[in-house]
């Protein structure tokens, strides 16, 4: 009996892995198509808002002004548990909405605020960043899981590799499905942020967008939005 059920795990693995290549290049295929799933133009989009800190935060807030309100949301704004700044800022927009709005409860149910691990602190060592990376990722795995996001948006805080690797492994094992929208920040002239090297590589992002020309040029998957900051 134990021999048969060993055998049996052997030839289940070959093809369990075979599944997963499969269904790990179907994602990576069909990337690019984000909002492929909603059947109307009018349906809401829950979205997931990636804060950095500083300039980062300053640039994803430009971001979030230009969308339509009503459409994408709810929304979630989530940054590192040591930054507080962030969500304050993004706090005080969301506020400003509901300044204008005729329904003001709803408007403010349309947004809530969370913070998540970070993988290294500043000048942490990086034996001990492997234990804080774990505990980051799987937080991040959690808040994937509990808002399931229909679309990420991000612009390079290393805050947001643990959740975009979260959501596109939830692609891959067909638990869920994300559109990732990756703003490399106005800074990076001539090559990328690591966070952007990572996702690009990585096939990660279901949308890459650069803001100089000859990051589009260096990277042909990227899209060349001029700049939006």
């Amino acid at each position: 009996m134990g021999l048969d059920a060993s055998t049996a795990a052997c030839c289940a693995l070959p093809v369990f892995v075979s599944l997963l290549v499969v269904r790990f290049a179907y994602v990576t295929y069909h990337s690019g198509r984000p909002l492929s799933k909603l059947s109307t133009s009018a349906a809401r989009v829950r979205c997931l808002i990636v804060l950095g800190s500083g300039g980062h935060t300053a640039e994803m807030m430009n971001v979030v002004t230009a969308l339509q309100k009503d459409r994408f949301t709810p929304r979630y704004y989530v940054a590192a548990l040591s930054d507080n700044m962030s969500l304050q800022k993004a706090q005080v927009y969301e506020q400003s909405l509901v300044l204008v709005e005729a329904d003001k409860e709803e408007t403010l149910g349309n947004a809530q605020f969370m913070q998540i691990y970070r993988s290294r602190e500043v000048g942490q060592s990086y034996i001990t960043s492997i234990a804080t990376t774990l505990l980051a990722t799987l937080h991040a795995m959690w808040l994937i899981i509990t808002i399931r996001p229909q679309v990420i948006f991000c612009n390079g805080p290393g805050t947001c590799i643990p959740l975009c690797a979260s959501a596109f492994l939830l692609k891959v094992l067909g638990l869920g499905w994300s559109s990732i929208f990756y703003i490399e920040s106005i800074a990076r002239v001539k090559k990328l942020s690591l966070s952007g090297l990572l996702l690009y590589k990585l096939r990660i992002a279901d949308q890459f967008i650069v803001q100089w020309l000859q990051l589009q040029q260096k990277y042909p998957r990227a899209h060349y939005a001029g700049r939006l900051m």
